[in-house]
């Protein structure tokens, strides 16, 4: 793990040498180009040999995880990199900043303006003895650290070699040793059996590692590789050599034949590749290659032993790029048990002797907690089940190991085959994406990650790298992508229009995480129901999930605390945020929302290394004017406070890409004035690394200079006047980047005339009176409409049904008119429609063949309508149907309604 910090360092000493800080740096001490020419040589070297033992460490075998010296020095080297990390952030802040404020903290009190040559000097002798330190570490290591290489080689890992065994354990179990696979297997074989006569099939068995694919596939190839020609099995891993797969192949295949391969020891590739070919060429073969992770592997043997005489092929992988590569109708995602399984499969294991594998009633209630914590993964049921089997049958002992089970799994050696297969997912991770997995392991247990939230957080932690002309948020979009291809994320919601949404992690996978930051010091949790002590003195990372009385004691002792994230919102935070800002200038994240933090205290602006400040739904009304020294500050997020303007200072901030401050005022948001934006008053247009800019207060001179914000993907504005339309609609149309707009009218009789937008605009939410020919100007790559309080008299259908794009639809007291009718062919891509506040409607017209993918409907507080509508019945794809804020008497109809049979399955909520 050492190596992600390394790589973190290596990254940030780039940034140091990169063009725009040499630039700096000549210019602050253009008077000592010698020391300076020095410092950053000393700076290249060090980078250079972290790089390098960055590769060392990547391709170290994880059997030295187990050598003391090892991981003695691996924690020193650690240490040190902290150290050098600090020092850079010193550094770069420095070059930034003509007086130098940052150094005071090296030098002594009372020294308000530091000598430029003494500040340079600092930095230099730190340097230097960060290079001699590290030096002196590697000299350390070659005299007492022997270490177990090759952890990339073939078969050198016996992590790899327990993965075989495990593997080979799974294909001698029987068909009544598997549970909740009945529809897999079923289609398995049929896909085996198929109609495909005079072409062979590959086949991918997917999903994350332990629920079950290897078991599955050996079931299926036990009972039907005798209707084959020729069969084979093999192994293939992450450590696979093409010579060796190929070798095994041609073993296999060729034990039941007459024919002999011949010797094959000493062939190359192409040699053993002719002779495989040659003999399947004319036949019927079933092949299995197991736990495939790479896509090249995938291809290398897909094409190789394809053929036409009906063969088949199967895959299993728990990588999602190597299914990608198969076709989508013959893959299978294997998926964790649901409650009832996981209840079966862990009684059939635990109480294998007992009559009908009954579970004795009073080990019941423990029985089913530990079976939900083990979130339906059959290796860890069965592996959990085979621990308790062997143990007392007491409530007692059933309580302890309930109590403990998170240290059962990463210390008991009997739960070592769930530690492998999970820990070997982790293992073979590129480095920048194990940082972003182990920080998720620090969240609650099922905690949800949003998308956009946890692409902000990451960024400000560092672990996004940059990719050409990639935002950073785009990289770590990809990020998320990649860790739900290899299943270390498990995707919980898409939005809909297909997008990421939301994400979480599964129990057992962020046990194994866990202990992997505990040891490595990449941060800890919190949580009073755990924590027995004081928290680690060299973390780095903490999120405090539930209350402490003594958090602030324990946080007080964390001297190299770098990030905090408060989910327990129940805290206390009368001192808290003071506290932070004394105790630590390095502070990079404070996520603090939903705390009832009322002051900012001043010292905030001494957190020079901050980039992430959120204060949402706090009670915040104002900010210090110091928070314009926060100059390496990417997201601030006053969203729900009670903030109305910010300080003139905060048009310093060049680095800001988020901002939000919307303050509400009513929840329901029915009011045009619900909620309102910030003011800033002058100097908006410096902000030009802005993205996200909600919400801002219309003015003469913002409005103006939004035209600068070239690089805004989001944007709500309120208090729209009618004289701001030409200017607005002059600076929407530059921005190509924007994605997401809201505007806000400034009164209910303002009249929105948009006349021009944004060309990739994709969601769309206008609130206040409409023209209707205010749509003409929306490009037809909207996914998402929403319009408020449009008080449109003419149907609004006929317009935005050009949008044909639509996935959302909100029409939310937007028109006055009686009747609204959705014609066929209308909306083919919509999901989700909500009609909501429409007091006059009175008739709604669903055709045939309207909304043909529609999943959700929500009709909301449309008290004119007395009837159901009829055309709900020609909604073949819908999931949700909601009536809400209705009458008893349209109640009692749509009950009535059920119990003819003419209404299925529906929502509602009575009218308050």
């Amino acid at each position: 793990m050492a190596e992600v910090v390394i790589l973190s360092v290596v990254i940030k000493i780039g940034v140091a040498l990169g063009k725009e800080a040499v630039k700096q740096a000549s210019l602050q001490f253009q008077q000592f180009d010698t020391q300076l020419t020095e410092l950053q040589g000393r700076m290249g070297r060090i980078r250079m040999e972290l790089r390098l033992m960055h590769g060392f460490l990547c391709g170290v075998d994880i059997r030295n995880r187990r050598n003391q010296t090892y991981e003695i020095w691996v924690q020193e080297l650690r240490m040190l990199a902290h150290e050098i990390e600090d020092i850079m952030d010193e550094y770069l802040y420095f070059v930034g900043h003509k007086h130098g404020t940052g150094w005071r903290t090296y030098l002594k009190k009372g020294c308000k303006q530091p000598n430029v040559l003494i500040s340079l000097n600092k930095i230099a002798s730190m340097v230097m003895e960060a290079e001699t330190n590290l030096g002196h570490l590697f000299l350390v290591k070659s005299r007492w650290v022997s270490v177990v290489d090759g952890g990339n080689s073939s078969n050198s890992s016996d992590i790899v070699e327990r993965s075989q065994h495990l593997a080979s354990s799974s294909r001698s179990l029987g068909e009544e040793d598997l549970v909740g696979v009945d529809e897999d297997r079923e289609q398995l074989e049929t896909w085996l059996r198929g109609m495909h006569l005079d072409c062979s099939v590959v086949i991918v068995l997917h999903g994350m590692g332990g629920l079950g694919k290897t078991a599955l596939a050996a079931n299926v190839y036990m009972k039907e590789r005798e209707k084959f020609d020729c069969h084979a099995w093999v192994f293939v891993s992450q450590t696979y050599s093409t010579k060796d797969v190929l070798k095994r192949l041609i073993t296999e295949l060729y034990k039941e034949s007459e024919d002999t391969p011949g010797d094959i020891t000493n062939l190359e590739i192409d040699g053993l590749q002719n002779i495989l070919i040659t003999f399947i060429a004319d036949k019927k073969y079933l092949i299995i290659l197991d736990d495939v992770w790479t896509p090249k592997a995938f291809d290398e043997f897909s094409r190789l032993i394809r053929n036409g005489k009906n063969s088949r092929l199967i895959i299993t992988t728990r990588e999602g790029d190597v299914a990608a590569r198969g076709t989508p109708d013959r893959m299978l995602t294997l998926k964790d048990l649901p409650e009832d399984k996981a209840w079966d499969l862990f009684c059939k294991t635990t109480f294998a002797s007992y009559a009908d594998h009954e579970c004795p009633k009073d080990l019941k209630p423990l029985s089913e907690e530990i079976v939900l914590r083990c979130k339906g993964l059959p290796l860890a049921i069965v592996s959990v089940g085979s621990l308790l089997r062997v143990r007392e049958k007491t409530v007692e002992e059933w309580r302890r190991i309930n109590d403990q089970l998170g240290w059962e799994l990463i210390n008991n050696p009997m739960l070592g085959d769930v530690r492998n297969v999970l820990h070997l997912s982790y293992i073979y991770l590129p480095t920048q994406l194990k940082s972003c997995f182990l920080y998720c392991s620090l969240f609650s247990e099922g905690y949800l990650f949003g998308r956009n939230m946890l692409a902000r957080l990451w960024t400000a932690e560092g672990f996004i790298e940059e990719r050409g002309a990639s935002t950073f948020e785009q990289v770590a979009e990809g990020y998320m992508k990649e860790l739900v291809q290899r299943n270390m994320l498990q995707l919980v919601q898409r939005n809909s229009f297909g997008r990421m949404k939301m994400f979480r992690m599964h129990d057992i996978l962020r046990e194994l995480a866990i202990d992997l930051c505990r040891n490595d010091l990449f941060g800890v949790t919190y949580d009073e129901d755990k924590c027995a002590g004081s928290l680690d003195k060299d973390g780095r990372r903490l999120v405090v999930q539930k209350l402490k009385k003594d958090i602030e004691r324990s946080i007080s002792s964390v001297h190299q605390l770098r990030s905090i994230t408060v989910l327990d919102k129940s805290m206390p935070s009368l001192t808290l945020l003071h506290l932070l800002c004394e105790m630590s200038t390095y502070m990079t994240v404070l996520e603090l929302s939903g705390l009832p933090i009322v002051n900012i205290p001043y010292a905030i602006g001494n957190l020079f290394n901050l980039r992430h400040l959120g204060l949402r739904r706090s009670k915040v009304k104002m900010l210090p004017k110091s928070v314009e020294k926060l100059s390496n500050l990417l997201t601030l997020d006053l969203s729900r406070s009670d903030i109305d303007e910010l300080p003139g200072g905060i048009v310093k901030l060049k680095k800001l890409r988020h901002l939000f401050a919307q303050k509400v005022k009513y929840l329901n948001g029915r009011f045009l004035l619900s909620s309102s934006g910030v003011r800033i008053r002058s100097g908006l247009g410096n902000l030009t690394n802005l993205q996200t800019l909600q919400s801002l207060e219309a003015q003469d001179e913002s409005v103006r200079k939004l035209r600068e914000l070239r690089q805004l993907r989001s944007l709500r504005l309120f208090n729209v006047k009618g004289v701001y339309h030409e200017p607005l609609c002059e600076s929407l149309v530059e921005m190509h980047f924007l994605s997401k707009l809201h505007v806000i009218a400034s009164d209910e009789n303002e009249v929105l005339l948009l006349n021009a937008l944004p060309p990739n605009l994709q969601k769309l939410n206008l609130t206040g009176k409409l023209d209707i020919d205010s749509f003409q100007a929306v490009g037809r790559n909207l996914y998402s409409l929403r319009l408020n309080l449009s008080q449109l008299i003419e149907d609004p259908l006929p317009s935005i049904s050009l949008l044909s794009n639509l996935t959302e639809l909100f029409l939310d007291g937007a028109y006055n008119g009686e009747k609204l009718v959705f014609l066929a062919e209308w909306f083919p891509n919509l999901k989700t429609l909500q009609l909501r506040d429409l007091h006059n409607l009175k008739q709604l017209d669903i055709q045939e063949g309207a909304m043909v993918t529609l999943e959700k409907l929500s009709l909301v507080n449309l008290d004119s309508i007395t009837e159901i509508p009829p055309g709900i019945k020609f909604l073949m794809t819908l999931r949700y149907l909601g009536f809400h804020e209705i009458t008893q008497g349209f109640l009692t109809l749509l009950r009535e309604c059920v119990r003819n049979g003419g209404m299925r399955q529906f929502w509602y909520t009575p009218r308050a």
